[in-house]
C-alpha cells in the first residue's frame, strides 16, 4: 500500500475531528483525498443521501464523519453511521442481532462503516494518497475504537472492504468475514463478441438469443452519460425503482430528491440505460462510474419482457465498459443470472469487532467455520463458471 516516499505521522501535530454531516467539511478539500474508482464517498454521493433524508435522524442511519488531520490538512477519513437496525447493509447480521437478544444483551445501536443501500465494494479507510496509509489508518481506526466505545455501541462493522483493508482491521482486532458476489472483469475485449468468445458455446447462444428476442420487439437500449441526461431520464429512473421496490421490498430506501441531487450534482459520475419501445421509455438502470470500475445500481421496468434485465442491467452495460476501458463491473448482490452470464464469483470481505468479550469469542468461531466453506463456494461456483477464464482460478484478491 505504502511506498517509502509516503510521508509518516507525528501525533504531536494530528487532531481528530466529528463532524454530523458532510456539508461541515469543505467538498473540494474532502474530494481530494478520495481513490480514484470509488465514487460513493465523494461530496456530492454523500450530500445527497443527507440532503434527501434518506440517511439521517430515524431513518436507522445517522451519519458521522471522523476526520483525520495534521495540522490543518485533511489527510484520512472514515465515514459510518449509527444504525438502529440492519436494513440495507447486504452483509447480513441478523443472527448476530437475534443472539444478542437471546442472551439478554442490547445489539443496537451500533456502527457500520459503509455505503447505504450500496454492496460495493471499494475503500472505507480514507486516505490521502502520499501519507503512510497503514500508519494514518491505524490512527483512525483506534480512534472509531475510542469513540464507539464512549457511546457504549454493541459493536463497529465495516462492509464490502478491500482485502488490504481487511488484514490492516485484523491487526487492529477486528473478525474477518468472507462473502462472495459476482463481478465482471474486462479482459482487454476488443468488443462484446470478443467477450462472448470467452464463453461455453451454450451461452454464447443463448445471449445472442436473448439479445435477439428484444431487436425482434423493436426494443432499444440507449446510453446516457453524463450532460446527455436530462430531467426526463431521471424521471422515467425513479418510475422504474419505485416499480421494482413497491414488488421487492414495499419500502423505498431512496426518494425522489436523491435522484433530483444526483441529477443536479452528481451527473459527471453517472450512467443510465434506458429501454424503449414504440418510443416510450419501458425499463433502465442507474450506474454510476469512476476511474476504471462502472457499478450497477437500481433497476427497474413498466412493462414485463423477458430478458429486457439482462439487457439493461448485464449486457448494455459490458458492452460500455469495454468501450471505455473500463476494467470492473460491479452489478450488484446476489446473482446466478449474473454467473450464467460472464460473471466471476469473488470474495467480498468486512470486518467486525464486538465491545462484548463472549460475543466477540463466540462470533469469531462462527466466522472461522464459515470462511472456509466460502472459499470452497467460490472455488466451485468458478470451476463450473461458462466463463472459461474464471474455471482457471487464478483471479486475483482485490
Amino acid at each position: 500500500m505504502d511506498n517509502e516516499n509516503t510521508k509518516k505521522l507525528s501525533k504531536e501535530s494530528i487532531s481528530f475531528q466529528i463532524c454530523h454531516s458532510i456539508i461541515e467539511v469543505e467538498k473540494k478539500e474532502y474530494d481530494s483525498i478520495q481513490p480514484d474508482n470509488n465514487p460513493f464517498f465523494e461530496f456530492d454521493f454523500l450530500f445527497a443521501l443527507e440532503k434527501s433524508g434518506c440517511v439521517g435522524p430515524g431513518t436507522g442511519w445517522e451519519p458521522r464523519h471522523l476526520l483525520l488531520r495534521e495540522g490543518k490538512k485533511l489527510i484520512g477519513a472514515i465515514t459510518f453511521y449509527l444504525k438502529t437496525d440492519s436494513y440495507g447493509e447486504y452483509i447480513f447480521d441478523w443472527q448476530w442481532a437475534r443472539a444478542y437478544q437471546d442472551a439478554g444483551l442490547r445489539y443496537y445501536p451500533k456502527a457500520v462503516v459503509g455505503i447505504p443501500f450500496t454492496p460495493a465494494t471499494g475503500r472505507r479507510i480514507i486516505v490521502r494518497a502520499d501519507y503512510d496509509y497503514g500508519m494514518c489508518g491505524r490512527a483512525l481506526i483506534e480512534k472509531l475504537i475510542e469513540i464507539c466505545s464512549l457511546k457504549s455501541l454493541s459493536s463497529i462493522h465495516f462492509l464490502f472492504v478491500t482485502y488490504e483493508e481487511q488484514e490492516l482491521l485484523c491487526e487492529c482486532g477486528f473478525l474477518s468475514r468472507l462473502t462472495y458476489q459476482y463481478h465482471w472483469f474486462n479482459s482487454d475485449y476488443l468488443g462484446f463478441d470478443d467477450f462472448l468468445s470467452d464463453l461455453r458455446s451454450g451461452r454464447r447462444k443463448q445471449i445472442k438469443k436473448e439479445r435477439r428476442r428484444l431487436n425482434d420487439l423493436g426494443i432499444e437500449v440507449n446510453v446516457f452519460e453524463k450532460d446527455q441526461i436530462r430531467r426526463e431520464h431521471i424521471d422515467c429512473i425513479w418510475e422504474f425503482y419505485l416499480n421494482t421496490t413497491s414488488e421487492k421490498w414495499g419500502n423505498a430506501y431512496l426518494n425522489r430528491k436523491f435522484f433530483d441531487l444526483v441529477f443536479e450534482t452528481y451527473r459527471d459520475r453517472t450512467v443510465l440505460m434506458v429501454a424503449q419501445m414504440e418510443n416510450r421509455p419501458v425499463g433502465g438502470t442507474i450506474n454510476f462510474r469512476k476511474g476504471d470500475k462502472l457499478y450497477g445500481r437500481y433497476w427497474g421496468c413498466n412493462i414485463k419482457v423477458p430478458y429486457l434485465h439482462f439487457e439493461c442491467c448485464y449486457y448494455k452495460p459490458i458492452e460500455f465498459a469495454i468501450r471505455n476501458g473500463i476494467k470492473v463491473f460491479e452489478a450488484g448482490a446476489q446473482g446466478e443470472h449474473k454467473f450464467l452470464r460472464g460473471f466471476e464469483a469473488v470474495p467480498i470481505y468486512s470486518s467486525h469487532f464486538f465491545f462484548n468479550p463472549g460475543a466477540q469469542s463466540s462470533i469469531d468461531n462462527f466466522l472461522r467455520g464459515e470462511r472456509p466453506y466460502m472459499r470452497s463456494l467460490i472455488s466451485e461456483y468458478n470451476r463450473h463458471s461458462p466463463l472459461k477464464r474464471a474455471r482457471g482460478g487464478n483471479r486475483k484478491k482485490s
